[in-house]
């Protein structure tokens, strides 16, 4: 016992000089008056964590325990790769230089740069520029961007076996980077966004997300998987009914993003809600012909989301164009208040559907029935708020700038110009604009990743495909020799 306390004087004189962060887990010198880094304590803190995570999850569906966490651990190879390498810093978070009226080019390629799905994909050498053989290939590009300006990695990509970025990547040069051969390939592809004139930010990202669709794996006959689709791509529900004979006729169309209007005063303040989105719009007989009734007649038609996508991205219309001449079109200048989060629920196929029913049995429905098992837990409806585009001055001379998220703290782009930002700055700005992330990933436990059964299927095609062509070889030397017997 007297060991033991010993021990405890000793650990209660330590820390009585030191606090911690309970959020981050970092300790804090008293004596020091600053942070000190400890590996040991880095480490404790986020396997605690994560072994109190995997004990109960907000988003749980099964009744199987989260699949628990398995660090990685470096065979023989990778660790003599890991003794040779030569640590590099990474970089701090890097401006775009404006290469003449690109503005609206920059603030987009900063929201993929703060898209957490598109920066995992591209850094973990999904799509590699070196190997691809595809012409003006945008997702070379990105991956290019990506490298270059991404301040994410704890570590240099050059110790990753197979992959191809060099540490001068990685370099303390914190210099505005000019993404130059984007644009060239942008010019060249869509002509439309050619030259330079002003253009608008939200073409350009749905130009975007075309030509790297176009260029990434990932596409099937029956539907498509790839980086694009698995990040901004859901399903909007339209339900039409006819008010003379009741039929509903559903209909589901693709989507990548969600536009709102700004109707009414363009001086009064707006809020970023989808209740007007997905509230019920009169039909007139004109617009509409049943066919269960077989003429026209009066409907009601209302909007739902049937399928969520893993980003969100709000456009505001702040730009109306109420003729063919664009010098007639003007900008609508009113605030809009969007939130840090949304639960995106109540405006759910699934969950208006279950009002429907439930007013229909006299039943006063909650704000958005959860939880329920047919509905899931409520967890998978949050999203954060990590990227905004905004736009200040007129529609014919205005300047888009971004503000986005790096880990908890926020930043504001202006081209090459980075400063360091709140969320009540972002929140009170002129959006254009906004992204938002699930908080919490859909994922199946205990299952292996599709781009891992992708990878090992390509290896063993590939192993095949050197066995036919040795067999080939082998063929060819067994005539040869017959042929001189």
């Amino acid at each position: 016992m007297g060991i033991l306390s010993n021990i405890f004087k000793i650990l209660v004189t330590i820390f009585v000089r030191c606090g911690a962060d309970v959020k981050t887990g970092y300790v804090f010198c008293i004596e020091c008056d600053d942070f000190v880094y400890d590996n040991t304590f880095s480490r404790l803190y986020k396997l605690i964590t994560l072994a109190e995570e995997e004990k109960e999850t907000a988003f749980q569906v099964s009744k199987r325990l989260r699949e628990p966490f398995s660090p990685w651990s470096p065979n023989a190879q990778e660790r003599a790769i890991l003794d040779g390498a030569i640590a590099a810093p990474c970089q701090g978070r890097r401006g775009l230089l404006n290469l003449g009226q690109t503005c609206f080019m920059n603030v987009i390629l900063q929201s993929f740069i703060a898209n957490p799905l598109l920066r995992n994909y591209y850094l973990s050498d999904k799509h590699n520029s070196r190997l691809c053989k595809l012409k003006d290939c945008t997702s070379c590009e990105m991956d290019k961007l990506l490298a270059e300006v991404n301040p994410s990695l704890p570590f240099p990509l050059s110790i990753i076996p197979n992959t191809h970025t060099t540490p001068q990547v990685y370099s303390e040069n914190s210099a505005p980077y000019g993404p130059i051969q984007l644009l060239a390939k942008t010019w060249r592809t869509s002509s439309e966004l050619s030259g330079y004139a002003q253009q608008d930010a939200h073409e350009f990202f749905i130009t975007a997300l075309n030509h790297i669709h176009a260029t990434s794996r990932g596409s099937t006959s029956l539907q498509c998987i790839c980086i694009i689709h698995s990040t901004f791509a859901g399903l909007l529900q339209s339900d039409v009914k006819c008010e003379r004979c009741g039929k509903v006729a559903e209909k589901t169309d693709p989507m990548l993003d969600i536009s709102l209007e700004l109707k009414g005063d363009s001086n009064s303040e707006h809020d970023l809600t989808l209740a007007s989105y997905t509230h019920p719009e009169k039909l007139g007989p004109n617009e509409y012909s049943c066919e269960k009734c077989g003429k026209a007649s009066h409907a009601s038609k209302r909007l739902s989301i049937r399928k969520l996508p893993s980003v969100l991205s709000f456009q505001f219309k702040r730009f109306e164009h109420k003729s063919v001449d664009r010098s007639a079109a003007r900008k609508i200048e009113a605030p809009v208040r969007f939130p840090a989060s949304i639960n995106m629920a109540p405006f759910t196929t699934l969950v208006m559907h279950k009002q429907e029913l439930l007013k229909e049995n006299g039943t006063a429905p909650s704000a958005t029935l959860i939880p329920d098992k047919a509905l899931g837990p409520e967890a998978l409806y949050d999203y954060d708020l990590f990227a905004v585009v905004c736009h200040e001055g007129q529609i014919d001379n205005g300047h888009y700038t971004c503000f986005a998220r790096s880990h908890d703290e926020w930043y504001r782009y202006d081209d090459d110009k980075v400063t360091h930002s709140t969320l009540s700055a972002c929140l009170n700005s002129q959006a254009y604009m906004c992204f938002y992330v699930k908080r919490h990933l859909d994922y199946k436990p205990y299952v292996t990743p599709s781009y891992v059964v992708t990878r090992e299927q390509e290896a063993v095609k590939e192993k095949e495909r050197e066995r036919e062509k040795e067999a080939a070889r082998m063929k060819e030397v067994e005539d040869e020799l017959l042929a001189v017997i």
